[in-house]
């Protein structure tokens, strides 16, 4: 094997390196269930510290964990099921490309580092359309989905126990890999870091691949299956549901459709090509996003806000605003990865750089760095604004989000500064702003 494709030691440790490695464990779950308890009193605010701590039998329901493993167990069945369109992943561990044969439809590009190519089925969208026709089955057989939010903080505790538990095997089983698949990042030869940032970079169990798998399906599926069990609870305590509820589950509905609908898109993502599969991604995927992403349906069953017309209307074009960023941007990218010659991205100026890869410097990409993360926080905004503004709780999502894009543009900016050198600086000094224009 040529010596590029090998895996060197990690020099770089992130997110706090060893100490960030033990102390984040702890923190992360602690603060999901903390949301989760202090969202459901009357005060609902985060200042109220400690809030009132469940009994141990509060948070633990042997009946919700056999129910969220029949979940995952739903979605990996609908995951290996032979439909969709298969594509191949290849490339560097900076950056993977998919390129399509027009007839075939399968993806082909470089060897990966151990010499193969990763095939993925792509079926989330397909997987979405199941899972309703599952659920639509079970209302119609006299399911109740406000049994959710009863137990929402059991449900929490499932899906970390779940994390964790999955998180060890994941670590165990990258000790029985060969080098060159082992992830950039998670190599310290450190096992409390490499267990957290994750040490394999694409762990499978014969072709089901476990971080593609997580990356879309429980957690985001979960998400808006959530958000129909807090719509559900509160028609049931109040009659009717109210425009902010309504607001919510649509706005974040689209957003997941659209992730599930342009699934191709995650696999040239840093999750995938760069960060291993460990417990920060595992916990991500199956606790932290359906549990936190959601908070704005479950703090309004509770807390119920009046929006007039004006209002209602003004955060839809917001949200309408934000997503429109965000899918331009997106789209132009992918096109332009997948095809630099397409007419749609053919007359955009560029970059050339060393590694033989142009970096965009107009449209979408001239106006900011990152103009997709722009559209992300705009619709998280959104989101939150039908909450009212009597308590910062559900504001909780915008507020992390944007540190998280901070902090993973800093990630970013940080990589493509390695790889492409002297490029890179002089697309940073085309396009000063990462992500805010004329502010950052």
């Amino acid at each position: 094997m040529s010596d590029k494709y090998k895996t060197t030691r990690t020099k770089e440790l992130e997110f706090g390196g060893t100490l960030g490695a033990v102390i984040l464990p702890f923190l992360l779950p602690s603060t999901v269930f903390y949301l989760i308890i202090s969202c459901g009193t009357k005060e609902a605010s985060v200042f109220n510290f400690p809030p009132p701590l469940p009994e141990l039998g509060e948070l633990w329901n042997p009946i919700t964990f056999l129910l969220f493993l029949c979940w995952i167990g739903l979605q990996a069945a609908f995951y290996v099921c032979p439909v969709g369109k298969v594509v191949s992943l290849a490339g560097d561990d900076l950056m993977r490309r998919i390129y399509y044969n027009s007839d075939t439809k399968i993806a082909e590009g470089q060897i990966l580092r151990d010499g193969s190519k990763l095939k993925y089925r792509i079926n989330a969208f397909h997987a979405f359309v199941m899972t309703s026709v599952v659920v639509g089955i079970g209302l119609a057989s006299g399911l109740h989905l406000s049994y959710i939010y009863d137990h929402f903080l059991q449900f929490a505790v499932s899906a970390s126990v779940v994390s964790f538990v999955l998180s060890i095997f994941l670590y165990i089983k990258s000790l029985c890999v060969k080098e060159s698949l082992l992830a950039p990042g998670g190599n310290s030869g450190n096992p409390i870091y490499d267990f957290f940032i994750g040490h394999e970079l694409n762990p499978r169990i014969g072709s089901f691949d476990l971080k593609y798998f997580c990356e879309l399906r429980p957690g985001l599926i979960g998400w808006v299956l959530i958000n129909l069990a807090m719509l559900s609870k509160e028609s049931e305590l109040r009659g009717s549901v109210s425009t902010a509820m309504i607001l919510v589950n649509i706005f974040q509905f689209v957003y997941v459709i659209d992730a599930l609908w342009n699934e191709e898109a995650i696999l040239t993502t840093m999750d995938i090509v760069h960060d291993g599969f460990g417990l920060m991604l595992a916990f991500g995927d199956l606790t932290w996003v359906p549990f936190t992403y959601s908070l704005q349906s479950y703090f309004l069953v509770n807390h119920p806000v009046e929006l007039n017309a004006f209002a209602a209307v003004i955060i839809t074009i917001l949200n309408l605003l934000g997503y429109f960023i965000f899918r331009r941007a997106n789209s132009q990218k992918n096109t332009f990865r997948r095809n630099p010659k397409d007419p749609a991205v053919a007359d955009l100026q560029t970059i050339a750089t060393a590694t033989g890869k142009r970096l965009l410097v107009s449209g979408w990409w001239g106006f900011v760095r990152h103009p997709n993360y722009l559209g992300d926080l705009i619709m998280a905004l959104a989101w939150s604004l039908p909450c009212g503004f009597t308590h910062i709780l559900p504001y909780f999502y915008v507020i992390y989000f944007t540190v998280l894009l901070i902090h993973r543009e800093a990630r970013d900016e940080h990589q493509c500064r390695k790889k492409y050198g002297l490029a890179w600086e002089e697309y940073c000094k085309r396009v000063p702003y990462r992500i805010f224009p004329y502010m950052y």
